[in-house]
């Protein structure tokens, strides 16, 4: 994206389903500049709907179900909100958002697609699960797999709606089920099966129903489902151990608050997929009603609609009526699995049922997950034509620059930096070498001070300054001492004065709510615009009274050595700047990045010596807290807690711009087995480096494991002449 137009519009699209997707391609291909990009959605990947069946069956992994839309929210340079939305407010334009502050918009779309979970069956809400969303229902379905196939559960099943969804997963589940087991799969149904598809059709479904042995009970009263079984009228009781509801199609019921335009709950739109009762709304797949062309509910709709939201989306961005109209075709085809690699044909009144359909709808359904599998590589920028001696060997060996504390100054360079800094002029300020932060006598209390800033690496201002603050306060609880105040420094990127409110508004929000949970107060800061978002923090604490700081000069030999938290968030955050991170993995970290390690870090208050892991990574921060104590380390490394993908992504070639700089500077000070390159990994909110007496080590670790809090023993310190031995 053109990075000098200034950012003006907010366009914001609630939920992750097929429409979305295909829009977030496109618009990755394509950007509109001036528009900012967001997608809420409540999980970093979105199932796709078509491979459902088979993955039930066992045919697919569920991995090959998932479109990440982390990867597709890089490649289209948007924010991705992981967040369960929970209302509008047409008239203020803004989307409430479970668990953080409401994002505002200028056009907002939504693809929320539908639930299938009954709204008044008694004990469904405890015993059962909607088919519909697609995710919750997968997961439930490995884990009930797994328990079936080693006994611990019976495998009966219970499929309440006899339409073609719910006797497609009746034949997948059978399938699956009886290589390991004798299952008993019911398909249940208060009216007639297979309505909905040719009779021809309804009759090959009911023969293989019956030969795999599935029952079939159509006309039933379901009067409640309880934790192992379903009942029906005249005290008739199925024994079923996973009970999944596949019948009808249903809103989500927080559309009905949003005074728009619905009809039976779903989004009335016009032809140009907007809303009817207000312009800067559209929909599109299951959550949508075409009033212009009333159609059932299927993912073929919203694939074919994506273009046209598009199109229609760009648009009213630039302040330009719609041009582009949906036109749903009448009839289209269904390919309905049988559970084994087998499909039937259906299309109007035409049931068929041929070898080799099965292959048909695999390469279907192979071909658009393939969209978003192998995104398009775009063409970066191309270098000036003359430069500078030295700027294109420099451009090769750092071809890009990372977000984070991967962005930092390498350490050798630093270092000499700061030799030519200090005075030593005063005697109330207390400086020690590479101490996490600077002390200032005052009264006869010590306060310590610090200051951070990072380079964004998510474009969700939000999250990033939950991050960003939790990173500079590791500061002042590294040196034993409780936050106290903070000034805030932030560049914004070049926007309107109405997007300027927005983004502050966000930035503040998240670090007001950090500040206030540790007791501490932000008392002013500074703004200014520049190329890209970057927040600073500048944050004083105070170290109990009676106390000395911490520091990183008091370790002992004997003394153990603990850390908290995980390793890898560097390789994570440079393999996702690379369009290369799964979204789990990427969500997980930034979830805990975004996780105040406070309480945590109190446990380590009787440590010798201290320090927060971030840019200079482990080996880097173990070597100066060796250097400033005169002694050694040995860790184990098998005992170091990563986050998980970090070694593959090692493995794989990923690594932070700030990577070859921490080696050069620490691997020359190890010894013994051969370093793995991810004690060289920058981090950014990293966790705790702390070396304490042994027993005071075994305390923190039992009260650690209490919290829930990863963090481990890696290894101890020694009498010897400052170096680093692996073992």
């Amino acid at each position: 994206m053109n990075t000098d137009v200034p950012l003006t519009r907010d366009l914001v699209l609630i939920g992750g389903g097929h429409a979305h997707a295909l829009v977030l391609r496109k618009w990755g291909m394509n950007p509109l500049p001036g528009a900012r990009l967001t997608l809420i959605d409540p999980n970093p990947k979105a199932p796709y709907t078509g491979m459902l069946p088979g993955h039930i069956a066992g045919h697919y992994p569920r991995g090959d179900l998932d479109i990440d839309l982390g990867r597709l929210a890089r490649f289209a340079g948007a924010r991705l909100v992981v967040g369960r939305a929970c209302g509008i407010d047409p008239a203020t334009r803004r989307v409430m958002v479970e668990g953080r502050p409401d994002i505002a918009y200028d056009v907002l779309s939504i693809d929320i697609g539908i639930t299938s979970a009954p709204r008044t069956l008694a004990g469904f809400g405890d015993h059962g699960i909607a088919a519909k969303p697609l995710g919750p229902f997968a997961d439930r379905w490995q884990r009930f797999t797994e328990d079936a196939k080693s006994g611990s559960v019976a495998p009966d099943c219970a499929i309440l709606g006899a339409g073609v969804a719910g006797v497609e997963l009746a034949l997948a589940m059978q399938h699956r089920l009886s290589p390991h087991a004798r299952p008993r799969v019911h398909v249940i149904d208060t009216g007639q099966a297979l309505t909905g598809v040719a009779p021809r059709t309804a009759r090959i479904l009911r023969q293989q129903m019956r030969k795999a042995g599935i029952a079939l009970i159509e006309h039933a009263n379901i009067v409640e489902v309880t934790r192992n079984s379903v009942e029906i009228e005249e005290r008739t009781s199925i024994s079923s151990q996973l009970t999944v509801a596949a019948a009808g199609a249903r809103p989500w019921p927080w559309l009905q608050e949003t005074g728009l335009n619905l009809e039976n709950g779903f989004i009335t739109v016009d032809p140009h997929l907007r809303s009817t009762s207000d312009a800067s709304i559209f929909a599109a797949g299951d959550c949508a009603h075409l009033s212009h062309a009333p159609r059932p509910k299927a993912g073929v709709y919203a694939v074919r609609a994506a273009p046209i939201l598009h199109d229609n989306l760009r648009d009213a961005l630039m302040g330009q009526p719609p041009r582009a109209s949906f036109q749903p075709q009448q009839r289209y085809l269904k390919l309905v699995s049988l559970g084994r690699k087998a499909a039937i044909a259906d299309r109007g009144a035409l049931g068929v049922y041929l070898p080799g359909l099965w292959r048909w709808k695999d390469h279907i359904d192979q071909k658009f997950m393939g969209k978003f599998r192998h995104l398009p590589v775009m063409s970066p920028p191309a270098h000036p034509a003359q430069m500078a001696e030295g700027a294109a060997q420099e451009m090769t060996d750092h071809p890009m620059i990372c977000g984070g504390c991967g962005a930092k100054v390498g350490p050798k360079a630093l270092e000499s930096a700061l030799i030519h800094a200090r005075t030593g002029a005063r005697d109330d300020v207390l400086i020690r070498p590479g101490d996490d932060a600077g002390g200032l006598r005052i009264g006869g209390r010590i306060q310590v001070l610090t200051t951070d800033h990072l380079r964004a690496f998510t474009a969700d201002p939000w999250l990033m300054a939950r991050i960003a603050v939790i990173h500079a306060l590791g500061d002042i609880w590294a040196m034993g001492a409780a936050p106290q105040a903070a000034l805030v420094n932030i560049v914004l990127p070049r926007m309107s004065d109405r997007l300027q409110a927005r983004t502050l508004a966000e930035i503040m929000t998240a670090t007001g709510q950090v500040m206030a949970a540790t007791g501490a107060e932000v008392i002013g800061g500074h703004t200014t615009q520049g190329a890209e978002l970057m927040l600073g923090y500048t944050v004083t604490g105070l170290v109990p009274e009676g106390r000395q700081p911490i520091g990183i000069g008091g370790a002992r030999p004997g003394d153990h050595l603990v850390l908290t938290g995980a390793l890898g968030s560097g390789v994570i955050l440079a393999a996702d700047m690379a369009g290369k991170a799964d979204g789990d993995i990427l969500r997980a970290t930034l979830d805990h990045m975004a996780t105040s390690p406070e309480k945590a870090v109190q446990t380590l208050s009787g440590a010798h010596a201290m320090t927060d892991v971030t840019g200079f990574g482990l080996a880097g921060h173990l070597l100066a807290m060796c250097r400033a104590s005169g002694v050694a380390a040995e860790i184990e490394m098998a005992q170091i807690p990563r986050f998980d993908g970090a070694d593959a992504l090692i493995a794989a070639g990923h690594r932070s711009s700030l990577f070859p700089a921490n080696k050069a500077h620490a691997a020359p000070h190890l010894v013994g087995d051969t370093p793995n390159d991810i004690l060289f990994d920058p981090q950014t909110a990293g966790g705790f480096l702390a070396a304490l007496a042994p027993e005071d080590a075994q305390t923190a670790l039992a009260q650690l494991a209490h919290m829930g809090q990863p963090a481990a023993r890696i290894g101890i310190v020694t009498e010897a002449a400052p170096r680093i031995t692996l073992r």
